[in-house]
């Protein structure tokens, strides 16, 4: 039996997230099914490091799975992929994890980019990818506001309803917003997120590039610990998971 840690790219357009549900087909499933068709027909069980929601992308998302049967690391991938179509997912990388890894508890840092295209003209190339925002934007006044989320804090005011992390409390550790001519991407950088905590700071970083809030606002919605107090959560579209990291790369 050899535990494979695998490194994924993924749509999230047309998946109802990573998870398996009742009310669609998700990453997780996809994945699975591909992998029993290389495993005899035996059910394989996957565990990932970060559980994305429905319509969220990933550039590097890590999985984990264990197969009886053996099999070169590019062998696997190149199966994997075949089994995976014509899902918007793909497997980049394979290869044997190192002995004691997890690809959700070893994880030391995630990072995710939001893109929020700021023009008149509705996306065609960037549908489903990027949050289409009519008004111009101030996006110096967005990347001040959003010095007040760095760091550790109680994150309650950015927390979903359902979230079901056992403390509101996280470090954030990085939260810029760059501009890009018509695009605006923000940055978030932290061991984990509460669910929905990226998109519920962007939306709240949105309310002030439009001038809808003073960048102070945002720090009294932090100290609020109540989600009415601050602003709404972002579109999915516009989120992509973009990097997992490890004490010890096992894709190094």
């Amino acid at each position: 039996m050899t535990l494979w840690a695998l490194k994924l790219e993924y749509d999230g357009q047309k998946f109802v997230g990573w998870q398996r549900q009742t009310n669609g087909i998700s990453v997780q499933q996809v994945l699975e099914e591909a992998a029993a068709k290389l495993n005899g027909g035996n059910p394989v069980a996957s565990f990932t490091a970060g559980r994305t929601d429905a319509g969220v992308h990933a550039e590097a998302q890590v999985a984990q799975l264990a197969l009886e049967i053996p099999l070169s690391a590019e062998r696997l991938c190149d199966a994997l992929n075949f089994h995976m179509k014509p899902h918007d997912v793909a497997v980049l990388r394979a290869v044997p994890a190192p002995g004691g890894w997890n690809a959700r508890f070893s994880a030391i840092r995630r990072t995710y980019r939001y893109c929020i295209l700021n023009r008149r003209a509705r996306p065609a190339l960037l549908a489903h990818r990027v949050w289409h925002v009519k008004p111009a934007l101030d996006d110096a006044a967005m990347q001040r506001a959003a010095r007040h989320l760095v760091g550790r804090h109680d994150f309650s005011s950015f927390r979903a309803a359902l979230c079901q992390a056992k403390s509101p409390v996280r470090t954030l550790d990085r939260l810029d917003v760059v501009r890009s001519g018509e695009r605006i991407e923000i940055f978030a950088e932290a061991r984990s997120f509460l669910h929905h905590q990226v998109r519920n700071m962007v939306g709240t970083l949105k309310l002030v590039g439009e001038g809808a809030w003073p960048e102070e606002a945002v720090a009294r919605a932090l100290l609020a610990r109540d989600r009415r107090a601050a602003g709404p959560t972002a579109p999915a579209d516009g989120l992509s998971l973009t990097g997992v990291f490890y004490p010890v790369d096992p894709f190094a």
